[in-house]
């Protein structure tokens, strides 16, 4: 009875075109996020998430904190204390690429002054010179911190000044819970962000068509300006070429993060962003995620 009570309301609230956050604390869902729901739900002609007749209860996740969000209206789908305070890891590096889009141009050539020598590493050495979108296939592919503060040092007047364009940018992305102090992801307590604001930045990463391309890439070689020093390229994300219509976005892990990953997954018309944090199993979970969200939701057309 309970059971034919609970389908015969979703069938209600479809037909009003109302979308449902599934959440076992629907109470604690952000201002931000359920203002971004309000929003999807009025805009004319998009198609917004809903959930199917036979929903089904969200799998259980390792992580500690975790986001489904529909990628074009911010819908969200999914919530697992998605606005707990996470240590980003090397999620941090998405920010250090727009960011450097914004200070440099693509064919800009830096030269390698100082490299950063620990964790994942593009391969740079010191006198390397290297265009910056070459450094952003380091950046994102391998996740190399060389290639961080390469271009943090170069892209902008001065370091500490990109790292405030960095949170600038945070701000500017309404990113409620989220502070920078280094480009590659480094744990440090003043180094925090959210899963919903690392949704939000991923969504605005994506529209990058740089960005968007190099996060969907398994491996490639690039080389400096010379083509005598080269780079192999291998990405960290298990789940590309596995999991199918994913396109990236972003690995981290750290010994305090435990592990992180932001994901984009495109099927027919309808994309969705999953943020997973603080996991034991961040390739599991976010494969999880993503199958439950298409298995039980269909994108249907918001209000006129």
């Amino acid at each position: 009875m309970i059971f034919r009570t609970v389908v015969i309301f979703l069938i209600v609230i479809s037909a009003l075109g109302v979308v449902l956050l599934p959440k076992e604390e629907l109470g604690k869902v952000a201002p931000s996020v359920a203002k971004r729901v309000e929003a999807a739900t009025t805009e004319s002609g998009s198609a917004y998430p809903s959930p199917r007749k036979d929903f089904t209860d969200a799998p259980q996740v390792t992580a500690s904190s975790a986001v489904v969000i529909d990628n074009k209206t911010g819908t969200s789908m999914y919530e697992k204390n998605s606005n707990l305070r996470h240590l980003p890891a090397s999620t941090t590096k998405l920010m250090t690429a727009l960011v450097s889009l914004e200070k440099c141009s693509p064919s800009d050539i830096v030269e390698v002054r100082d490299v950063e020598g620990d964790g994942s590493q593009m391969g740079l050495k010191v006198g390397d010179k290297v265009t910056v979108e070459n450094l952003l296939y380091g950046l994102l592919i391998p996740s190399g911190n060389d290639a961080a503060f390469v271009l943090a040092r170069n892209c902008g007047d001065s370091y500490d000044q990109f790292i405030a364009a960095m949170n600038q940018k945070a701000k500017d992305l309404n990113m409620q819970n989220t502070h920078f102090v280094n480009p590659a992801g480094y744990d440090d307590p003043l180094q925090y962000s959210t899963a919903s604001d690392l949704a939000l930045m991923a969504r605005v990463a994506v529209t990058n068509p740089i960005i968007a391309k190099i996060v969907k890439i398994k491996s490639t070689v690039v080389a400096d300006i010379t083509g005598t020093r080269t780079y192999y390229l291998e990405n960290v994300n298990k789940l590309l070429g596995v999991v199918p219509g994913l396109e990236g976005v972003k690995t981290g892990e750290t010994d305090g993060a435990l592990e992180n990953l932001v994901t984009k997954t495109t099927r027919g018309d309808n994309s969705i962003l999953v943020v997973v944090l603080g996991s034991q199993d961040r390739f599991g979970d976010s494969k999880s995620l993503i199958e439950w969200a298409y298995q039980n939701y269909i994108w249907q057309k918001g209000k006129t």
